[in-house]
């Protein structure tokens, strides 16, 4: 019997994060929406992330293929560059194992995604301690988008608490007036396979700090626009420590991205082809 292709292919980064992965795939369980797939790009994992994957897949409503490479140091670059040839589908969205996404996440992307465009969705930052708190039915209830759940919890008021209530006009309206770059976000962006692939991915020089950005740099440069909708599409971020973030890595991405910019570079030849195969 022969499946249909999906209409989007949900990429999904990760790295020894079970705890944070499994809360993250509970949310694509209960999306409004069940035509996409995910892409899971584990960038060296032990078995217990894989033993998650297979557990959960079991029951899962929609397909999961797990991508993984050994572990050689933070190497996010190189794996979504496997994924994203994985992928089924011609439209692409990623995000990451620390993100959970509300109900409409996937169908908002579908919904906005437009020929030429690429897509940058928002994410609400969470503490540590309410991260943790956060159960398999607090993500079915959609509890955890709850502004007076989380303040119930510790969560302080603030404007960027907007992001959890917007809906509709209101999310149209402030996606228009934020005055917030409409990036390549790593946590929450989507765009055309065809388009990612005409400017070769992600450039694997990069580690942590920036290479989503210098992706979405690349796209503009090709000739392709951005679209906000950081209040229409929403993942909440749970916290973590990053201990792969160094001072070294930071600077060599922010020299490779300021290159990318001043000399308006639209391809990498350090992504997903390579030497022979360019």
């Amino acid at each position: 019997m022969r499946t249909k292709t999906p209409s989007i292919s949900v990429i999904i980064s990760t790295y020894n994060a079970v705890e944070w992965l499994r809360k993250t795939l509970w949310g694509y369980a209960v999306q409004t929406t069940t035509d996409f797939e995910l892409v899971i790009a584990d960038d060296g994992s032990g078995p217990e992330t894989k033993q998650c994957i297979e557990e959960l897949a079991k029951d899962f409503p929609i397909a999961i293929h797990h991508v993984w490479q050994e572990d050689n140091g933070f190497q996010k670059s190189r794996i979504l560059n496997k994924a994203i040839s994985a992928c089924n589908a011609d439209y692409i969205l990623m995000s990451d194992g620390d993100c959970i996404a509300k109900k409409d996440f996937v169908e908002q992307h579908l919904k906005h995604r437009a020929p030429g465009y690429f897509l940058s969705g928002g994410y609400f930052k969470l503490p540590l301690d309410i991260s943790e708190k956060i159960t398999k039915e607090d993500i079915e209830s959609q509890n955890c988008f709850d502004v007076s759940w989380l303040k119930e919890r510790g969560l302080k008021s603030s404007f960027k608490n907007n992001k959890l209530t917007a809906t509709g006009i209101k999310a149209g309206l402030l996606n228009y007036v934020t005055p917030t770059n409409a990036s390549w976000n790593g946590h929450n962006a989507s765009g055309w396979k065809k388009d990612i692939l005409a400017v070769n991915g992600f450039d694997e020089r990069m580690q942590y700090g920036g290479q989503d950005r210098e992706l979405g740099e690349r796209l503009i440069n090709m000739g392709f626009k951005s679209k906000q909708i950081r209040y229409s599409a929403l993942c909440i971020h749970l916290d973590h420590p990053r201990g792969y973030k160094t001072e070294e890595t930071l600077q060599k991405n922010a020299a490779i991205r300021r290159n990318t910019r001043k000399k308006a570079y639209a391809y990498t030849y350090y992504g997903i082809k390579k030497g022979d195969n360019l």
